[in-house]
Protein backbone atom coordinates (compact mmCIF):
# COMPACT_ATOMS: atom_id res chain seq x y z
CA UNK A 1 0.00 0.00 0.00
CA UNK A 2 2.83 2.39 0.82
CA UNK A 3 4.45 1.65 -2.53
CA UNK A 4 1.20 2.43 -4.35
CA UNK A 5 0.77 5.65 -2.39
CA UNK A 6 4.28 6.70 -3.31
CA UNK A 7 3.46 6.29 -6.99
CA UNK A 8 0.37 8.52 -6.86
CA UNK A 9 1.24 11.89 -8.33
CA UNK A 10 -1.09 14.76 -7.44
CA UNK A 11 -2.52 16.70 -10.39
CA UNK A 12 -0.41 19.61 -11.47
CA UNK A 13 -1.85 23.05 -12.21
CA UNK A 14 -2.45 23.65 -15.89
CA UNK A 15 0.40 25.45 -17.54
CA UNK A 16 -0.66 27.71 -20.40
CA UNK A 17 2.15 28.60 -22.73
CA UNK A 18 1.48 32.07 -24.00
CA UNK A 19 -2.03 33.50 -24.11
CA UNK A 20 -4.78 31.55 -22.33
CA UNK A 21 -7.38 31.73 -25.10
CA UNK A 22 -9.80 29.37 -23.38
CA UNK A 23 -9.79 31.31 -20.13
CA UNK A 24 -10.03 34.64 -21.93
CA UNK A 25 -12.95 33.53 -24.10
CA UNK A 26 -14.75 32.07 -21.07
CA UNK A 27 -14.53 35.34 -19.12
CA UNK A 28 -15.46 37.35 -22.21
CA UNK A 29 -18.53 35.19 -22.90
CA UNK A 30 -19.48 35.48 -19.23
CA UNK A 31 -19.55 39.27 -19.64
CA UNK A 32 -21.66 38.95 -22.79
CA UNK A 33 -24.16 36.57 -21.20
CA UNK A 34 -24.33 38.75 -18.13
CA UNK A 35 -25.88 41.70 -19.97
CA UNK A 36 -27.70 39.59 -22.57
CA UNK A 37 -29.59 37.73 -19.86
CA UNK A 38 -31.31 41.00 -18.92
CA UNK A 39 -31.48 42.36 -22.46
CA UNK A 40 -34.68 44.26 -21.79
CA UNK A 41 -32.82 46.40 -19.27
CA UNK A 42 -29.40 46.57 -20.93
CA UNK A 43 -30.29 46.80 -24.63
CA UNK A 44 -33.96 47.70 -25.09
CA UNK A 45 -34.15 50.36 -22.34
CA UNK A 46 -31.32 52.55 -23.78
CA UNK A 47 -32.97 52.42 -27.20
CA UNK A 48 -36.26 53.64 -25.72
CA UNK A 49 -34.41 56.46 -23.95
CA UNK A 50 -32.79 57.51 -27.23
CA UNK A 51 -36.13 57.50 -29.02
CA UNK A 52 -37.55 59.76 -26.31
CA UNK A 53 -34.66 62.19 -26.90
CA UNK A 54 -35.41 62.09 -30.63
CA UNK A 55 -39.07 62.85 -30.02
CA UNK A 56 -38.31 65.77 -27.69
CA UNK A 57 -35.46 67.38 -29.61
CA UNK A 58 -36.51 66.54 -33.15
CA UNK A 59 -40.27 66.11 -33.33
CA UNK A 60 -41.14 68.83 -30.81
CA UNK A 61 -38.25 71.27 -31.35
CA UNK A 62 -36.58 70.27 -34.60
CA UNK A 63 -39.21 71.76 -36.91
CA UNK A 64 -38.28 75.26 -35.75
CA UNK A 65 -34.52 74.68 -35.82
CA UNK A 66 -32.45 75.74 -38.85
CA UNK A 67 -30.14 73.34 -40.64
CA UNK A 68 -26.89 72.57 -38.80
CA UNK A 69 -23.67 71.95 -40.74
CA UNK A 70 -25.74 71.76 -43.89
CA UNK A 71 -28.03 68.95 -42.71
CA UNK A 72 -31.35 68.81 -40.93
CA UNK A 73 -31.42 69.00 -37.17
CA UNK A 74 -32.58 65.36 -36.92
CA UNK A 75 -29.70 64.13 -39.07
CA UNK A 76 -27.25 66.21 -37.01
CA UNK A 77 -28.50 64.95 -33.65
CA UNK A 78 -28.89 61.26 -34.53
CA UNK A 79 -25.14 60.33 -34.56
CA UNK A 80 -24.65 62.12 -31.24
CA UNK A 81 -27.47 60.18 -29.63
CA UNK A 82 -26.10 56.91 -31.00
CA UNK A 83 -22.66 57.68 -29.61
CA UNK A 84 -24.17 58.68 -26.27
CA UNK A 85 -25.73 55.21 -26.04
CA UNK A 86 -22.38 53.61 -26.86
CA UNK A 87 -20.54 55.62 -24.20
CA UNK A 88 -23.05 55.11 -21.40
CA UNK A 89 -23.55 51.38 -21.95
CA UNK A 90 -19.87 50.52 -22.33
CA UNK A 91 -19.15 52.31 -19.06
CA UNK A 92 -22.10 50.74 -17.25
CA UNK A 93 -21.17 47.19 -18.27
CA UNK A 94 -17.63 46.97 -16.91
CA UNK A 95 -18.17 49.20 -13.87
CA UNK A 96 -21.26 47.36 -12.64
CA UNK A 97 -19.73 43.95 -13.35
CA UNK A 98 -16.67 44.58 -11.19
CA UNK A 99 -18.57 46.36 -8.44
CA UNK A 100 -21.13 43.56 -8.17
CA UNK A 101 -18.36 40.96 -8.08
CA UNK A 102 -16.67 42.83 -5.24
CA UNK A 103 -19.84 43.36 -3.22
CA UNK A 104 -21.03 39.75 -3.63
CA UNK A 105 -17.62 38.22 -2.98
CA UNK A 106 -17.33 36.79 -6.50
CA UNK A 107 -13.96 38.21 -7.47
CA UNK A 108 -12.48 34.74 -7.03
CA UNK A 109 -14.38 33.72 -10.18
CA UNK A 110 -11.80 35.55 -12.30
CA UNK A 111 -8.88 35.84 -9.85
CA UNK A 112 -8.55 32.14 -9.00
CA UNK A 113 -8.47 30.65 -12.54
CA UNK A 114 -5.16 30.70 -14.44
CA UNK A 115 -5.85 34.07 -16.03
CA UNK A 116 -3.19 36.74 -16.40
CA UNK A 117 -3.89 40.41 -15.84
CA UNK A 118 -3.70 40.93 -19.60
CA UNK A 119 -6.41 38.35 -20.25
CA UNK A 120 -8.64 39.77 -17.52
CA UNK A 121 -8.37 43.36 -18.75
CA UNK A 122 -9.00 42.33 -22.36
CA UNK A 123 -12.06 40.25 -21.41
CA UNK A 124 -13.68 43.02 -19.34
CA UNK A 125 -12.82 45.71 -21.90
CA UNK A 126 -14.05 43.79 -24.94
CA UNK A 127 -17.17 42.67 -23.07
CA UNK A 128 -18.02 46.30 -22.30
CA UNK A 129 -17.17 47.39 -25.85
CA UNK A 130 -19.40 44.67 -27.26
CA UNK A 131 -22.37 45.90 -25.27
CA UNK A 132 -21.68 49.51 -26.27
CA UNK A 133 -21.37 48.73 -29.99
CA UNK A 134 -24.41 46.42 -29.91
CA UNK A 135 -26.61 49.05 -28.24
CA UNK A 136 -25.29 51.64 -30.68
CA UNK A 137 -26.19 49.46 -33.66
CA UNK A 138 -29.70 48.80 -32.37
CA UNK A 139 -30.12 52.50 -31.60
CA UNK A 140 -29.03 53.43 -35.13
CA UNK A 141 -31.71 51.16 -36.57
CA UNK A 142 -34.32 52.63 -34.22
CA UNK A 143 -33.62 56.26 -35.17
CA UNK A 144 -33.78 55.65 -38.93
CA UNK A 145 -37.49 56.59 -39.15
CA UNK A 146 -36.69 60.00 -37.59
CA UNK A 147 -33.51 60.93 -39.46
CA UNK A 148 -32.05 60.29 -42.91
CA UNK A 149 -28.80 58.81 -41.63
CA UNK A 150 -26.22 57.75 -44.22
CA UNK A 151 -22.56 56.79 -43.91
CA UNK A 152 -20.30 59.32 -45.59
CA UNK A 153 -17.10 57.82 -44.15
CA UNK A 154 -17.75 54.29 -42.76
CA UNK A 155 -14.15 53.84 -41.57
CA UNK A 156 -14.24 56.87 -39.26
CA UNK A 157 -17.68 55.98 -37.94
CA UNK A 158 -16.42 52.49 -37.02
CA UNK A 159 -13.10 53.78 -35.69
CA UNK A 160 -14.60 56.28 -33.27
CA UNK A 161 -17.44 53.94 -32.27
CA UNK A 162 -15.13 51.07 -31.31
CA UNK A 163 -12.56 53.44 -29.80
CA UNK A 164 -15.18 55.17 -27.66
CA UNK A 165 -16.62 51.84 -26.50
CA UNK A 166 -13.17 50.59 -25.45
CA UNK A 167 -12.23 53.86 -23.73
CA UNK A 168 -15.42 54.00 -21.67
CA UNK A 169 -15.16 50.28 -20.98
CA UNK A 170 -11.74 50.86 -19.40
CA UNK A 171 -12.96 53.95 -17.54
CA UNK A 172 -15.69 51.67 -16.21
CA UNK A 173 -13.06 49.14 -15.09
CA UNK A 174 -11.19 51.82 -13.14
CA UNK A 175 -14.45 53.08 -11.62
CA UNK A 176 -15.56 49.56 -10.70
CA UNK A 177 -12.24 48.87 -8.99
CA UNK A 178 -12.35 52.17 -7.11
CA UNK A 179 -16.00 52.02 -6.04
CA UNK A 180 -16.98 50.35 -2.80
CA UNK A 181 -20.73 50.83 -3.15
CA UNK A 182 -23.26 51.82 -5.79
CA UNK A 183 -23.30 55.41 -4.51
CA UNK A 184 -19.71 55.79 -5.71
CA UNK A 185 -20.63 54.43 -9.12
CA UNK A 186 -23.65 56.72 -9.37
CA UNK A 187 -21.51 59.73 -8.42
CA UNK A 188 -19.08 59.10 -11.29
CA UNK A 189 -21.97 58.59 -13.69
CA UNK A 190 -23.93 61.67 -12.64
CA UNK A 191 -21.10 64.13 -12.05
CA UNK A 192 -18.56 63.06 -14.68
CA UNK A 193 -19.85 60.82 -17.47
CA UNK A 194 -23.24 62.46 -18.09
CA UNK A 195 -22.02 66.11 -17.96
CA UNK A 196 -19.11 65.36 -20.29
CA UNK A 197 -21.50 63.59 -22.67
CA UNK A 198 -24.10 66.38 -22.78
CA UNK A 199 -21.49 69.15 -23.00
CA UNK A 200 -19.70 67.61 -25.99
CA UNK A 201 -21.83 68.88 -28.87
CA UNK A 202 -24.42 66.14 -28.93
CA UNK A 203 -27.30 68.56 -29.51
CA UNK A 204 -25.50 71.67 -30.79
CA UNK A 205 -22.54 72.97 -32.79
CA UNK A 206 -19.69 73.67 -30.39
CA UNK A 207 -18.31 76.54 -32.50
CA UNK A 208 -21.49 78.53 -31.83
CA UNK A 209 -20.83 78.58 -28.08
CA UNK A 210 -19.52 81.81 -26.52
CA UNK A 211 -16.10 81.91 -24.93
CA UNK A 212 -14.78 80.42 -22.69
CA UNK A 213 -17.19 77.49 -23.16
CA UNK A 214 -16.09 76.97 -26.76
CA UNK A 215 -12.47 76.55 -25.70
CA UNK A 216 -13.37 74.32 -22.76
CA UNK A 217 -15.37 72.05 -25.08
CA UNK A 218 -12.27 71.37 -27.17
CA UNK A 219 -10.57 69.95 -24.08
CA UNK A 220 -13.42 67.47 -23.57
CA UNK A 221 -12.38 64.08 -25.02
CA UNK A 222 -16.03 63.17 -25.51
CA UNK A 223 -16.30 66.07 -27.97
CA UNK A 224 -13.76 64.46 -30.30
CA UNK A 225 -15.40 61.04 -30.00
CA UNK A 226 -18.85 62.37 -30.88
CA UNK A 227 -17.55 64.80 -33.50
CA UNK A 228 -15.51 62.11 -35.24
CA UNK A 229 -18.41 59.68 -35.15
CA UNK A 230 -20.75 62.33 -36.60
CA UNK A 231 -18.17 63.07 -39.31
CA UNK A 232 -18.44 59.42 -40.36
CA UNK A 233 -22.16 60.00 -41.03
CA UNK A 234 -22.56 63.54 -42.39
CA UNK A 235 -19.00 64.25 -43.58
CA UNK A 236 -18.74 67.51 -41.58
CA UNK A 237 -16.89 68.06 -38.30
CA UNK A 238 -16.52 70.89 -35.78
CA UNK A 239 -13.01 69.88 -34.75
CA UNK A 240 -9.96 68.23 -36.24
CA UNK A 241 -10.46 64.60 -37.21
CA UNK A 242 -6.69 64.02 -37.04
CA UNK A 243 -6.52 65.30 -33.45
CA UNK A 244 -9.56 63.21 -32.55
CA UNK A 245 -8.08 60.06 -34.08
CA UNK A 246 -4.75 60.51 -32.28
CA UNK A 247 -6.45 61.34 -28.98
CA UNK A 248 -8.64 58.23 -29.26
CA UNK A 249 -5.60 56.01 -29.89
CA UNK A 250 -3.58 57.60 -27.07
CA UNK A 251 -6.43 57.31 -24.57
CA UNK A 252 -7.07 53.69 -25.54
CA UNK A 253 -3.43 52.67 -25.10
CA UNK A 254 -2.92 54.76 -21.94
CA UNK A 255 -6.06 53.49 -20.20
CA UNK A 256 -5.26 49.93 -21.20
CA UNK A 257 -1.84 50.01 -19.52
CA UNK A 258 -3.33 51.74 -16.47
CA UNK A 259 -5.99 49.02 -16.12
CA UNK A 260 -3.33 46.37 -16.65
CA UNK A 261 -1.20 47.84 -13.89
CA UNK A 262 -4.15 48.01 -11.49
CA UNK A 263 -4.99 44.35 -12.08
CA UNK A 264 -1.36 43.34 -11.66
CA UNK A 265 -1.31 45.08 -8.28
CA UNK A 266 -4.71 43.69 -7.34
CA UNK A 267 -5.81 47.22 -6.45
CA UNK A 268 -8.97 46.96 -4.31
CA UNK A 269 -9.36 43.36 -5.44
CA UNK A 270 -6.93 41.52 -3.19
CA UNK A 271 -6.42 42.02 0.52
Amino acid sequence: MNDMADKVIPPQPRDYAGFNWRGFSTLYLKEIRRFWKVGTQTVAAPVVTTLLYMMVFVVAVGASRPAMDGVSFATFVAPGLIMMSVLNNAFANSSSSLLQAKMMGLTSDFLTPPLSSLEQVLAFTLGAATRGVLVGAVTAIAVLPFAQVTLAHPFWALYFCVGAAMILGMVGIITGLWSEKFDHLAAVTNFLIMPMTFLSGTFYVVDRLPEPFRTFSHYNPFFYLIDGFRYGFIGVSDGSIAIGAVMTAVLTVGLFFLCLRLFQRGWRLKT
